[in-house]
């Protein structure tokens, strides 16, 4: 699979930049996808589950605190497969998509309205935000 930046300008928001990781957990030839919560910032939107670094944190230990909060699941070493910045009217986010897999847990919806396990193909049944689009698309060609 390839590695790479892809850099989505559209306005200076260099100097809040938001920062996220977010994890592609593949079981069994499915991904989970997780539907934002109505009331969040581009709510019942799907993503990948995931979310914001704080200050002095790896983005590694951001995705196993979000993940651990979000659906409730402890993830093997994550390894990085792309990194996205792309510009909202109201901020820049930087994503950082890393493959994982589950540890230990069951994953759950904690902090987000649904999960789901899709195959790659089915990834275009679901509307994501902008910024996940690139990594929805590689995903959906690189399967087999």
């Amino acid at each position: 699979m390839r590695r790479g930046i892809n850099r989505k300008t559209q306005g200076d928001h260099a100097s809040c930049v938001v920062q996220v990781a977010a994890g592609l957990i593949l079981s069994e030839g499915r991904y989970l996808i997780a539907r934002r919560k109505a009331e969040a910032y581009l709510g019942g939107l799907w993503e990948f589950p995931g979310g914001k670094r704080e200050a002095g944190e790896s983005l590694e230990g951001c995705l196993r605190r979000e993940l651990r909060e979000e659906i409730g699941v402890g993830i093997t070493e994550p390894a990085l497969f792309r990194v996205v910045r792309h510009d909202y009217p109201e901020k820049t986010v930087e994503l950082h998509f890393f493959f994982c897999a589950i540890k230990d847990g069951q994953a759950r919806a904690l902090d987000c309205d649904e999960i789901r396990w899709v195959t790659p193909g089915e990834l275009s049944n679901f509307d994501f935000p902008q910024a996940d689009r690139p990594v929805v698309k590689a995903l959906m060609q690189d399967r087999s």
